[in-house]
Order: C-alpha cells, then sequence, then structure tokens
C-alpha cells in the first residue's frame, strides 16, 4: 500500500491503467463479442477511458471512497480488511462513473443513455469487483513494491 502522496499517484497510475485496460476489454468483448480485433479496439478507446477514470479516481471518488471504508473498517484494520474496505468502495464508486462513460461514449446523449447505464453497472461490477481484489490489487501492489521499495518515493 502506499505510505505518502507521491507513492499514492504513482500507484493510481498504475492501477487505473490496469482496471481500465481489462474493464475495457471486457465491455467490447461482452458487447461485440471476441473478435481478432478485440486488443486493438480496446488499446484505441484506452487513452480516453483511461483520462475518465484517472480524473475520477484521483480528483472525484478517491478521497471519498477512502473516507467511507474507513468509517466502515475503522482506524489501523489488518491489512486484509483495509484491502478489501478501499477496493470495494473504489469499485463501487468508479463503476458507477465508468459505466456512465460507457453508455455515453457508446450511444452519445439520447434516450438510450440512462438504460445502458443502469445496466452497464451490474455487469461491471461483477467483473470489476473480483478483478480488483483477486487479480488488480495482488499484481499491482507487488510490481509497485517491485520498482518502488519503501522509503525510494518521499514527498
Amino acid at each position: 500500500m502506499p505510505v505518502n502522496k507521491r507513492e499514492s499517484l504513482i500507484f493510481t497510475i498504475l492501477m487505473c491503467a490496469f482496471m481500465v485496460y481489462v474493464m475495457t476489454l471486457y465491455n467490447i468483448a461482452r458487447v461485440n463479442g471476441v473478435s481478432t480485433t478485440l486488443f486493438s479496439e480496446a488499446w484505441l478507446g484506452f487513452p480516453i477511458a483511461y483520462a475518465v477514470a484517472f480524473i475520477s479516481d484521483w480528483f472525484i471518488w478517491g478521497k471519498q471512497a477512502k473516507k467511507i471504508a474507513f468509517k466502515i473498517i475503522g482506524h489501523n484494520p489488518p491489512i486484509w480488511k483495509l484491502i478489501l474496505g478501499i477496493s470495494g468502495c473504489m469499485v463501487s464508486g468508479m463503476v458507477v462513473i465508468m459505466s456512465l462513460f460507457g453508455a455515453i461514449h457508446a450511444v452519445g446523449f439520447s434516450s438510450q443513455t440512462f438504460i445502458i447505464w443502469l445496466l452497464n453497472i451490474p455487469a461491471n461490477f461483477v467483473v470489476a469487483l473480483p478483478l480488483q481484489i483477486l487479480i488488480a490489487g495482488p499484481v499491482v501492489r507487488f510490481v509497485f513494491r517491485a520498482v518502488f521499495p519503501i522509503g525510494v518515493i518521499t514527498e
């Protein structure tokens, strides 16, 4: 887990990139099916989705998610409760935000946007939560600490 603001920024950059790319792959495959162009379509859609996700995480939802998580799990919890609490809160809010982005990206602002958004939320949540807890979180934490041992990045 990051221990200062600079580490948090780098960690967020890495986590956001991982989650956005995998969730983009998932959503393209969910809508269009798996094809030979899946990875290239995801890569082409990645920059704007990443920008929206990073801004949403860093400036809008991240701080609120941590406040909510600490209200639920208390201060100084065991590391596993901290990880599950923050991950659960982050995924819950980010799924709502990014599902709206996906709906707008798919159909623009139309009469279908709201219903597509509502349908995307559960479809994305059931993939994003286990992805975050079981795959992205452990992989990004491992890579982050391998590249940036504690004390390398100071404020």
